[in-house]
């Protein structure tokens, strides 16, 4: 094969490769391998040194041995299932080659009699004789051997000798490839180019070597893409001019003024900003974040009402029916008459919901609640202005795309997310969007006090259940699995709600993803109305509820939970003026991680804080769960250990946006890193 000129190389199939069929190119597109490029990034995690050539009178039992011998005696015997075996000596000794499953002829290709070969292979001893089962490697080329070979975490079905080829291939016909990084950053790499820092990444010595500057190098340049992408949707959507909207907060004004609480200072900054950009004639594509219970939908409210005042319509998206209702009657509290509002259920007759869209197209509905349902075909809206989209499902970039390009280039799109998320993921994850973040909790809501109990004061608790029935309060009570297990020991929901009802007879309730929607929902909302008094729950209900009678939450094997996830589960409650709990169950022998998590989600009700301590704790891939919401993955970089690479890469995207005028130099840099749907989709 030719020594590749450019990076079209690297996005070939696999089996582009010499030999690399089918079989092989199927084995790898098993483990998300689908091109050269993508191999690249699976990293070996020891070697083995096979340079150093031993006599057989010097072998050492339990260790990968190269040898140069003479094959002198072929042993195949004609009972079946047994091994054949070659005897092969050298000046010190004899050592036997055995095989297993390895047919006559090709043991005499690979092994001719009163022929030097080298062979190296795992060494053993049996009945007062060396020998090598299976042999690693075979030749009569000895320099093909003798190299450090190193070892990788191997598909099934391929070998090491057939996996170190493939990569020796590519780091072989590795092309050299123009430069994207200027001169100053470069410097910052010790002026490494791509080429060099990946045969450095691969290079025995450099094992788990993540701060040498060619890892920076190649971490650096997946963040650099990343980056660039959402500064393109970024300026895109900039580009967009649309009619700004005119109002003179009259309608929010007056709704301030009517509420029983005061606005936090952040509420105030985030409601300055969503007002500054639905003003403006560029789009808004703005994320409201916020920890949970912080105060983001009277936000989207205020901005809601602001929008009507303009002459627009409005719509709230959440992720379920029961809150998109919980909305609506938020809604009808603070408008009062006000402004029109609706709500369009699934739940709804079919006359009502044939009325309601009747209303939203002739513009007698000014704000309308609901579902994705609110993107249905047949929904025809009259003036549509603004979108609030109660953002539990995490968009990826190209959905979160698609969503701004939804009603018309005069239509604001705000996302709301009650998940806390440290800076350097809001850079990776949101960098396509402006950013607002409510981090003061209003002075009306209630602290809710966190405790640890070992599950043998389970007495205790049922107890303090007890008491808090009688005084009409509600109760959640969260299991990590739905059945029990006997693999996991965990405590099952349906093995405590079996419990709970003999104790708590006709109050207690179950719901978890085994449960289908449309019982789900009823279940919800009989616990809203206080049909029930517990509900026995899986983590569904981390998110897209709020009971405020619920004061409450009990979580069982609290620490086989993430932080972020305890303390989101943690907003369940404390939503009302009651004073609320939330009690950590854990068996003896936890882990010193464990012990940490609960101890921080005792100390603090700070989410942000809890989920920067939750990424330094349990790292980038596993927070937040999202590897499961279709987040971007980085190959190498970490936000926790690469914060100054995404700090620089910020930055640099800052100088790109002010200093340069087209980002033709930066694409093959986002070819590269699986970028070029989005890229020409944005072109």
């Amino acid at each position: 094969m030719k020594n590749s000129k450019n990076y079209q190389f690297l996005l070939n199939d696999l089996t582009y490769l010499k030999g690399v069929g089918n079989k092989t190119r199927d084995l790898l597109k098993k483990k998300q391998i689908n091109t050269i490029f993508d191999l690249l990034w699976r990293l070996p995690r020891s070697y083995t040194d096979r340079t150093q050539k031993k006599k057989i009178s010097e072998l050492q039992i339990g260790t990968e041995t190269t040898i140069n011998v003479i094959v002198k005696k072929y042993n195949f015997p004609r009972i079946r299932n047994l091994p054949n075996k070659v005897t092969c000596e050298d000046d010190t000794g004899q050592i036997d080659c055995v095989f297993f499953n390895s047919k006559e002829g090709y043991i005499r290709k690979i092994l001719p009699i009163n022929q030097k070969v080298t062979i190296s292979g795992k060494v053993k001893y049996f009945k007062t004789k060396y020998q090598i089962i299976n042999p690693t490697y075979i030749s009569e080329d000895s320099n093909f051997i003798q190299k450090i070979h190193l070892k990788y975490n191997l598909t099934e079905g391929i070998s090491e000798k057939v996996y170190n080829k493939i990569i020796n291939q590519i780091l072989l016909n590795l092309p050299e490839i123009p430069e994207w990084l200027d001169d100053k950053l470069l410097n910052k790499f010790d002026n490494l180019s791509w080429r060099q820092s990946i045969i450095l990444l691969h290079d025995p010595n450099n094992i788990k070597n993540f701060n040498k500057n060619f890892y920076q190098r190649l971490a650096f340049d997946e963040i650099l893409a990343s980056f660039l992408i959402s500064s393109e949707i970024r300026k895109k959507i900039k580009k967009i001019k649309k009619k700004n909207k005119i109002f003179k907060e009259l309608n929010s004004k007056k709704i301030i003024k009517n509420l029983d609480f005061k606005l936090t200072n952040d509420q105030k900054e985030s409601l300055n900003q969503i007002n500054k950009d639905l003003s403006s004639k560029e789009k808004m594509f703005r994320l409201l974040q916020g920890d949970v219970g912080s105060g983001k939908t009277i936000v989207s409210l205020l901005a809601a009402a602001n929008a009507v005042e303009s002459g627009y319509q409005v719509a709230i998206m959440a992720p379920t029916e029961i809150l998109a209702n919980q909305h609506y009657q938020l809604g009808k509290k603070v408008f009062k008459r006000l402004i029109d509002i609706d709500i369009l259920s699934s739940k709804a007759p079919g006359s009502k919901k044939k009325n309601v869209i009747e209303k939203i197209q002739n513009n007698k509905t000014k704000i309308i609640f609901g579902t994705h349902a609110l993107f249905q075909k047949k929904i025809n809206y009259n003036n549509l202005g603004f979108i609030v989209i109660d953002e539990q499902h995490k968009f990826g970039v190209k959905q979160r795309k698609a969503l701004s390009d939804k009603g018309g280039k005069n239509c604001d799109i705000l996302l709301m997310s009650a998940t806390p998320i440290p800076r350097t993921l809001i850079m990776s994850i949101y960098g396509d969007m402006d950013v607002s973040i409510i981090k003061e909790k209003p002075l009306n809501r209630k602290e809710v006090l966190t405790y640890s109990k070992p599950i043998n004061k389970i007495n205790e608790i049922i107890k303090f259940v007890e008491k808090e029935i009688k005084n009409d309060n509600q109760i959640f009570w969260v299991c990590p699995l739905i059945e029990e297990s006997k693999k996991i020991d965990h405590e099952s929901a349906v093995k405590k709600y079996k419990e709970l009802i003999k104790l708590f007879p006709n109050n207690v309730a179950i719901i978890h993803s085994g449960i289908d929607k449309e019982e789900k929902q009823k279940i919800l909302k009989d616990f809203l109305n206080k049909k029930y008094r517990i509900l026995v729950s899986t983590t569904i209900i981390e998110v897209g509820i709020d009971f405020p009678n619920a004061n409450i939450i009990i979580i069982e094997n609290a620490n086989k939970f993430g932080l972020s996830q305890l303390h989101q589960l943690r907003g369940r409650v404390g939503r009302g003026n009651k004073k609320s709990y939330c009690i950590l169950l854990f068996k003896s022998n936890l882990s010193v991680n464990a012990r940490k998590r609960i101890n921080i989600l005792k100390s603090t009700t700070d989410g942000f804080k809890i989920a920067d301590a939750d990424m330094k704790l349990r790292g980038f891939g596993d927070i937040l769960g999202f590897k499961q919401s279709g987040i971007k993955n980085f190959k190498l970089a970490d936000p926790v250990q690469n914060e100054d690479l995404f700090i620089l890469a910020e930055k640099e995207i800052a100088r790109i946006e002010k200093d340069e005028k087209n980002i033709d130099k930066y694409r093959t840099l986002l070819k590269l890193y699986d970028q070029v749907d989005i890229i020409n989709d944005i072109s």
